[in-house]
Order: structure tokens, then C-alpha cells, then sequence
């Protein structure tokens, strides 16, 4: 996995401080796309172990809120095998810090079993993720006034919510 940009401190991608992730790779290609050198693959830099440890030495600091996982397309099944290693670090030695992810996709296109998002990492990936703004930026609908995503169709999802109910649960302000 490449990814383009660590910010260690972005207000933008979600509540509080955090620290977001712009990975490489996306097929979605949504037209007005803010980010649009990421849909590249090989854009950017080389994910390491390295890369992983400066992600989580930047998720260190009291002030930060989470980990945002924005891009590119996260959940493109080339780049879940990483970011889930990631996640479950954050998880595991970071406990408070919540995990946003921004996807092109739907809730119901990663549910449904047909999305070419499909692996066997999906799965475990998605219980790990708090808050999911899904669904492709829409340039017809984009709407610069909303809070946290670009068009009008983007939803901002309570993930684990979501999942217990098996139907999309609106992310609430905590």
C-alpha cells in the first residue's frame, strides 16, 4: 500500500484533532474529487512498518482525538491488509482514540457481499472502524456547508451501530 499524506493534526476530517491517513488507490475516480492524485496506486510512498510507528507515535499525544483513514479509497481490498494492521494497533495500545474512515462506498454495497471491496479482512476491518462517512462525492450534489464530507448524498454513519442493526444508524455528536 502507498499512501500520499500523514496530517498530524487535522481539524477537518472528523471530530477533535486528529491524525488522518490519505491513502494511495481508488477506483471510484468521482468527478470534482478533491484528492484526485490518490487514485493513483503507486502515488506517494511505500507504507511500512516505519510509516505505521510515526502513525502511532502521532496518535501518542493526549490532545489527539483519533485516527482518520481517508484517501485515495481505504477500503480498496489492496489497501485493508495494512490499514487493518494499523487499526488493530490503535486499538490495542492506544485505547480512547476513535477510528473515522471516509469510502467511496456504501454501507450497503460492503455489506451486501458484491462490492469488489470483498475480502476476508473486510470484515474485521469494519468492527474496528467508529464512524464511516460512505457513499461516492456526487459533484451535482456537492454542498460545501456539511459538516465533515463533500455532497449532500455522503452519509456520516455510527459504524458499530450500523452493524448490530444491519441497516445505516446516523453518527450522533458525542
Amino acid at each position: 500500500m502507498n499512501y500520499g499524506e500523514i496530517k498530524k493534526t487535522d481539524i477537518a476530517n472528523g471530530i477533535g484533532v486528529r491524525v488522518s491517513l490519505f491513502v494511495s488507490g481508488c477506483r471510484h475516480r468521482c468527478k470534482g474529487c478533491f484528492n484526485e492524485m490518490t487514485w493513483d496506486f503507486d502515488y506517494g510512498q511505500r507504507f511500512t512498518r516505519d510509516t505505521e510507528n510515526e502513525v502511532i507515535d502521532a496518535l501518542s499525544h493526549s490532545y489527539i482525538r483519533g485516527l482518520t483513514l481517508i484517501g485515495g479509497e481505504p477500503l480498496e481490498p489492496e489497501n485493508q491488509p495494512q490499514l487493518l494492521e494499523l487499526v488493530r494497533r490503535v486499538k490495542s495500545k492506544l485505547c480512547g482514540k476513535d477510528i473515522w474512515c471516509y469510502s467511496g462506498f456504501t454501507l450497503e454495497q460492503l455489506l451486501s457481499g458484491t462490492s469488489r471491496a470483498q475480502t476476508d479482512v473486510l470484515a474485521e476491518l469494519l468492527h474496528m472502524i467508529d464512524v464511516l462517512v460512505d457513499g461516492p462525492f456526487v459533484l451535482q450534489k456537492k454542498n460545501i456547508s456539511l459538516r465533515f464530507r463533500g455532497s449532500e448524498n455522503q452519509r456520516i454513519l455510527d459504524l458499530p451501530a450500523s452493524l448490530a442493526a444491519k441497516a445505516p444508524v446516523e453518527w450522533t455528536e458525542k
